[in-house]
């Protein structure tokens, strides 16, 4: 009876490996399948981190019960050499975080200003707009900015904003308007803006000039989720909440890369070198992420420092605020600072132009 229990434990033992260091296998290569044919890949990309402790902490647990079997879960993590920089980064040395220079880029999804620390949306409102003008960016691009008035948005803007040239697209409701804001130091040239279909989320874009070369910063904000902690804590208890919730994340998954199509037409069609910032609602893990860096870099990669985490409520695992630049470009800096104005955390970085 013992030695079949201990067989039994350690088949138990050693297929729980197996599975695990699968899941983790997957989650390297879920950035290759388009989810609009596979949405369920991106499951396992977003379920990244913790494959990564599930598998570390196996390791060790193997290792203490001297397994010979510990060489799976070990052979699973090697690989994360190559992608944990896209969520953690080393220190760098005080001088480049300190760096002058370069165009100063601060994207932040202000979260429609609902942030529970203040009394009204106006109140929070004021305060993230005195926050962004301490932070004395060259290029600011908000994504879920909120007025309780369509008309509203440019005198506003204007007045909190003194010397910005001013881009935004609202979708108007019984509740005021919703959408994307771009505002530069630098005179904007042209601009526009890319609806995506069946969506109220939207990508706009601005070119402008830096010394004598054009650019163009594209503000995007993807496909949210649509899905809350409470929805997703009842889809456990009741199954009718629980087809709800996959039906709105298939949904979701699916957009995405259509949404990513409609912005790299428009690049293509762009004379211009482009800059990509904004919530892509997509980890470092992910088709979205995989083809929009295409051609360019990532500031955090680039110049960050520590945990790259943009979104408040799974710090220290979640990373779907982006800053991305051509490649002749260099990033001097990145911060992702830990404000409570809203669910996102602001993402700031500073990059150098080539000289022409």
């Amino acid at each position: 009876m013992g030695r079949g229990k201990s067989i039994f434990a350690i088949t138990v033992h050693r297929l729980l490996l197996i599975i695990a260091a699968g899941l983790l296998v997957l989650s390297y290569i879920s950035f290759l399948f388009n989810p609009a044919k596979a949405w369920f890949m991106t499951l396992f990309g977003l379920a990244f981190p913790l494959l990564l402790i599930l598998n570390i902490f196996l390791l060790l647990w193997a290792i203490l019960r001297r397994s010979k079997a510990f060489i799976i879960p070990l052979l699973a993590l090697l690989p994360t050499v190559f992608i944990v920089g896209r969520y953690y980064r080393p220190s760098h040395e005080e001088v480049e975080k300190t760096a002058s220079g370069g165009l100063k880029v601060l994207s932040y999804n202000v979260g429609r200003f609902s942030s529970r620390g203040f009394q009204s949306k106006k109140a929070c409102a004021d305060s993230v707009m005195e926050y962004i003008r301490r932070q004395s960016p060259d290029v600011i691009c908000l994504q879920e900015f909120y007025m309780d008035d369509a008309d509203k948005v440019k005198s506003y803007l204007s007045k909190k904003f003194r010397g910005y040239d001013i881009e935004y697209f609202v979708f108007p409701t019984d509740n005021g308007c919703y959408g994307n804001v771009t505002l530069s130091r630098h005179s904007i040239k042209n601009r526009g803006h890319i609806d995506f279909n069946e969506s109220a989320n939207l990508a706009i874009f601005c070119d402008f000039e830096v010394g004598d070369v054009r650019y163009r910063v594209y503000n995007c904000h993807l496909q949210s989720y649509g899905i809350s902690l409470a929805s997703i804590a009842k889809s456990i208890k009741d199954s009718g909440e629980r087809k709800k919730t996959e039906s709105k994340l298939r949904a979701s998954i699916r957009m995405r890369p259509r949404q990513v199509g409609q912005i790299m037409d428009n690049i293509e069609e762009c004379p211009y070198p482009a800059i990509l910032v904004g919530d892509f609602n997509d980890t470092p893990s992910s088709y979205t992420y995989r083809r929009l860096l295409r051609g360019r870099k990532d500031s955090f990669i680039e110049a960050g420092d520590g945990f790259g985490a943009t979104y408040s409520l799974f710090r220290p695992f979640l990373r779907i605020d982006y800053i991305m630049y051509p490649q002749e470009c260099e990033a001097l800096t990145h911060e992702v600072d830990q404000v409570r104005y809203s669910d996102h955390y602001p993402v700031i970085s500073k990059i150098d132009f080539p000289k022409r």
